[in-house]
């Protein structure tokens, strides 16, 4: 009877997990085709469009009244076309696909420094350069995650990431000085289990500490030998 329930059991967790693989790895499958469409569409476009305001400006070279309004289009498409790099990057970033983990990720923090003035620092020490694609892009999604409470809810001026990995073990920690929060009273949120269930699909674990006025912290073990 009891061998039994504990069967039952390891089904259903089975079935959970492969449910929870199926979602994230549709929506990693959604993400690549968006990124592949805006870069081959809209980014055409828009860049035939910086073409032909280009050919017009020389055509209307002499009217006063054409040429400043050229000019300020062009400069909206530019703007309009970094957008889109930029959306193309968070959705689908090349690094992470092409050069791995840490380059992803380092460039990401440079990126998020530069654009909110926030200090952040990246310390890495990997014994190798690459770890499974389920791996990386999962961290790289749970690290997007973080940032965002760190920057929208925390309103942190100090974010650090430290990531070490021997043959056998990968560890990310991940720590604010934001505004923290009563980890009980949100333990039930979205955001906590969006990155539990993705730390669950890589077989890692994952633990969270805050508390109101002290900031955050997280630590994230995966096991690289399965």
């Amino acid at each position: 009877m009891i061998a039994n329930q504990e069967e039952k059991r390891n089904l259903q967790i089975e079935k959970q997990n492969d449910l929870l693989r199926t979602i994230l790895e549709t929506q990693e499958s959604e993400r690549k085709r968006l990124a592949e469409d805006l870069h081959d569409s809209v980014g055409q476009v828009l860049s035939a469009i910086k073409l032909n305001l280009h050919r017009l400006n020389k055509t209307c070279a002499a009217d006063e009244q054409a040429v400043p309004l050229l000019s300020s289009t062009r400069n909206l498409v530019d703007e309009c076309i970094q957008e889109i790099r930029s959306i193309i990057q968070n959705v689908r970033p090349p690094l992470l696909t092409d050069f791995g983990l840490v380059e992803a990720l380092a460039d990401f923090c440079k990126k998020i420094q530069q654009n909110t003035g926030i200090e952040v620092g990246f310390k890495h020490e990997t014994l190798q350069n690459r770890f499974s694609p389920e791996v990386e892009v999962t961290l790289y999604r749970i690290v997007q995650e973080l940032f965002g409470n760190s920057i929208k809810h925390a309103h942190a001026s100090f974010i650090g990431i430290n990531l070490v990995s021997g043959h056998e073990m990968l560890v990310l920690t991940y720590q604010d000085n934001g505004s923290g929060f009563d980890l009980a009273a949100y333990k039930n949120g979205s955001g906590l289990k969006n990155m539990q269930s993705r730390t669950d699909f890589i077989k890692g674990q994952i633990e969270i500490k805050s508390k109101p006025g002290e900031g955050m912290s997280a630590e994230i073990k995966i096991n690289l030998v399965t």
